[in-house]
């Protein structure tokens, strides 16, 4: 296996696997908001069974991305997510924008939500410690890991996230044989939990739902440095976010089993108020240290995918080519520490949260164009010698693309109507990267002289 310099990789080198590359999908998608999103869905829906259907449809949604997804990483076969495959399907001034909002908005900014919010559960429990310095010191370790070698940073991935996964399982096998009194969650449809499923609340949660979903593109932003592509992409894609899907469900279920939705309704806490009613008055802590220890693998995933779109950057753009710089080992280091000296940026200053209120826009964008290059590329012909492997092919197409463009299509006229302020930021923060892309491409012409 090559990488981008054409040299030779062996050993510890020669890339991550399929189990680090599901890890990585899966760490990316599960934070926090499945544990907070319930008690809004609650306010517009009671159904069981269209509270399911919702992450049914959200999950089902993801997949079809994911495969669709699995056939451009496949056929193009570089690392950098969408800035790789908008450069290559459409311009490069696409995939420069899509790039550098990626690597900021995309990744540093939640990486540094997911670490505080990591800070404030442990510090909730241990009153002593400061939840800043706590997230400070969790970027910064998982930052070392992930700059030292892929043997390193591919282990931890995967034993953060089967950790993950294994208290997830653990809570949901608690809350079905430890709630002294379950609810009835009502999962058969019926004539009113059909009828919710196509009223206006319905439609209203799947937004929110979607973005729990977020990240199930995670392994396309490490393609290059995967053994096999081919094989291991569409794997990897699929795979991790059906397991996220039964997870969520799973969760869903749980929470409304264990506890009245009187209670959980309005509520941005529904895990801690689950908890209580499954393990008693510690519940509360015990879910703090629980869902701490869930971040740790989320915020892992983000530290080790994240940078790759940087390091890509570096390799076209002479301007940033500080950051194609790699280690001995070839692990972009650089491009590493760069995104978390962003990432630290956030949580000192706390200005994280003002980007993400519209960072779910753009990103969306990213995500509808991209989805949408599959088309472009099957007219064209793939662009791999007869000589070489051929790509994977989407699985369904062309539905399965056209129903993940059908659905995001929809989320982001709903934001265009109905969050015209968001969405306006978001379209903004577009032209500026535009503009700096120009800027840019004068600089590199000038080097080039």
């Amino acid at each position: 296996m090559s990488n981008a310099d054409g040299r030779t990789r062996t050993g510890d080198e020669a890339g991550f696997g399929l189990h680090t590359a599901i890890a990585v999908v899966v760490a990316n998608m599960v934070g926090t908001g499945v544990f907070t999103s319930l008690g809004f869905q609650l306010q517009d829906l009671r159904s069981g069974f269209a509270l399911l259907m919702l992450w049914v449809v959200g999950g089902v949604t993801a997949v079809c991305g994911a495969l669709t997804y699995a056939e451009l990483g496949s056929t193009i076969r570089r690392s950098g997510g969408e800035y790789a495959f908008l450069s290559h399907i459409y311009h490069p001034a696409g995939g420069f924008v899509s790039g550098w909002i990626s690597a900021t908005i995309g990744f540093a900014a939640p990486t540094a939500l997911a670490a505080i919010t990591f800070g404030t559960y442990l510090s909730s429990v241990f009153p002593t410690l400061s939840a800043t310095w706590l997230a400070v010191g969790l970027v910064v370790l998982l930052s070392a890991v992930h700059a030292s070698t892929r043997r390193a940073s591919g282990g931890f991935q995967r034993w953060s996230t089967t950790l993950k996964v294994g208290l997830i399982l653990a809570f949901c096998a608690a809350g079905l044989f430890l709630v002294a009194e379950p609810r009835e969650v009502g999962v058969l449809p019926t004539a009113s939990g059909v009828s919710s499923v196509f009223s206006g609340g319905f439609a209203v949660s799947l937004i929110f739902v979607s973005y729990s979903y977020s990240g199930w593109n995670a392994a396309t932003y490490v393609t290059g440095e995967l053994r096999d592509p081919r094989r291991i992409l569409p794997r990897a894609l699929a795979a991790g976010t059906l397991l996220v899907m039964l997870l969520y469900v799973g969760l869903n279920y749980v929470f409304l089993r264990a506890a009245p939705q009187e209670e959980l309704v309005g509520q941005l806490q529904v895990g801690y108020i689950a908890a209580g009613h499954i393990f008693g008055p510690r519940g509360a802590d015990l879910m703090g240290i629980t869902l701490a220890l869930l971040l740790v693998s989320t915020v892992s995933a983000m530290v080790l995918a994240g940078p790759r779109v940087l390091h890509a950057i570096g390799g076209d753009y002479p301007t940033f080519r500080l950051l194609r710089r790699e280690n001995a080992r070839g692990v972009p280091a650089v491009a590493i520490f760069t995104q978390a000296g962003i990432s630290l940026a956030f949580i000192l200053t706390e200005s994280f949260e003002t980007i993400l209120v519209f960072s779910g826009f753009t990103m969306g964008l990213n995500t509808l164009l991209a989805t949408a290059g599959v088309f472009v590329l099957r007219r064209r012909g793939p662009p791999v010698p007869a000589s070489e492997t051929p790509p994977y092919r989407t699985w369904g197409y062309p539905v399965t693309p056209a129903i993940f463009l059908a659905v995001t299509s929809w989320t982001l006229a709903y934001i265009l109507i109905d969050r015209p302020l968001e969405a306006g930021l978001g379209l903004g923060l577009i032209a500026v990267g535009f503009a700096i892309y120009a800027v840019t491409r004068a600089r590199d012409r000038a080097l080039d002289r």
